[in-house]
């Protein structure tokens, strides 16, 4: 891929923050040890990325809008932010200076960064596209694509879009704007387009809702970037009406046929009986108790004869719920899960 244009941020998790301290190109990396210390600046490296400001230091007010950051590329790997960050100041005042990383301790080849307004991000790219940061090597400076919309898609008929703010809002931060459409690929589900404050929150929210399976009140759901093909739909305003489809309530008549049913739990032990596979184990750990009742909870089930134990996170309505009701009613959507994922149940 050419450096000409913006990847995607791939969000890892490397464990060792200050391992670009102990890798290769240790002479660059004196000197912007040097440069941190004198010009008393503080870099920060979460995720394949080392990070100054957001907001930094002495920042009175809100966060830049969109339109404020700037991609940059074709950087030299040995080039780092000693060099890129006085660079970029001299265009403006920075809000924000993200450069990608490798685990050696090479920069990626590109970097972000955000000022204080929209002008100083046009000014730079004016000022230092083209810009010759070593002989022989010009660097891209362009306006940053800016990811800051996600959507959730497969979501159930009744949930509100009220509900599923109060959802997003126990696991992820920066809200800006929750709009709900019918699902473009299930029928009688919907799709949650979420907008963020910026690409940041956007990423960080996205890689929170994609840990494990996510499952809502018994349904999976898909976690992706809004897509062009549902962005024009977007603007020319030809997305369906989201499904409305309350909770079916059961007849006093068919209660009791109902209790006769079997449960999901009930339904996974008798194919694990039948197939030999032995006794489902279910460990679920209940991580919080969001304000509006919602229960976040980890689930991992192990069943023997099977070697990779079915994990995820799911939620649950349940703050008038007792202990032992939280835990059956989790233990039955984490059934209910595992029935879809091995085919036993259509979605």
């Amino acid at each position: 891929m050419g450096w000409n244009q913006e990847p995607d941020i791939v969000m890892e998790d490397w464990g060792q923050p200050q391992a670009w301290l102990n890798s290769i190109n240790s002479k660059k990396k004196d000197e912007l040890v040097q440069w941190v210390l004198g010009a008393d600046i503080e870099l920060n490296q979460i995720n394949g990325q080392r990070i100054y400001g957001g907001p930094p230091p002495g920042w009175v007010g809100d966060v830049p809008p969109l339109g404020s950051e700037v991609f940059i590329g074709n950087l030299p790997q040995e080039i780092y932010e000693d060099t890129l960050i006085p660079l970029f100041q001299s265009v403006g005042k920075l809000y924000e200076f993200r450069l990608m990383m490798t685990f050696s301790g090479l920069n990626r080849g590109f970097a972000y960064a955000r000022y204080s307004s929209k002008h100083f991000a046009e000014q730079a790219i004016v000022q230092l596209a083209g810009f010759e940061i070593k002989p022989g090597c010009k660097i891209t400076v362009c306006r940053s694509t800016e990811k800051s919309e996600i959507t959730l898609d497969g979501l159930p008929g009744f949930l509100e879009k009220d509900a599923i703010v109060k959802i997003l809002e126990e696991s992820t931060t920066g809200i800006h704007t929750v709009s709900l459409y019918a699902s473009p690929t299930a029928n009688s589900k919907n799709m949650a387009v979420v907008k963020y404050i910026s690409h940041r929150t956007a990423a960080l929210a996205k890689k929170r809702l994609c840990e494990g399976v996510q499952v809502i009140c018994g349904y999976p759901f898909t976690v992706d970037w809004l897509q062009p093909s549902v962005r024009q739909k977007l603007q020319v305003a030809t997305m369906a009406k989201p499904s409305f489809l309350p909770p079916k309530m059961t007849p006093a008549a068919e209660v009791a046929q109902e209790k006769l049913t079997p449960s999901a739990v009930q339904c996974l032990q008798l194919l694990c009986d039948n197939m030999k596979l032995g006794q489902p184990l279910y460990h679920i750990k209940f991580l919080t108790l969001g304000t509006h009742g919602w229960l976040r909870f980890r689930y991992w089930v192990q069943i023997p004869m099977r070697p990779v134990p079915f994990t995820g996170y799911c939620w649950l309505a349940g703050d008038k719920l007792i202990p032992t009701d939280k835990y059956q009613q989790a233990k039955e959507m984490v059934a209910l899960q595992i029935l879809k994922e091995l085919g036993y149940i259509a979605d």
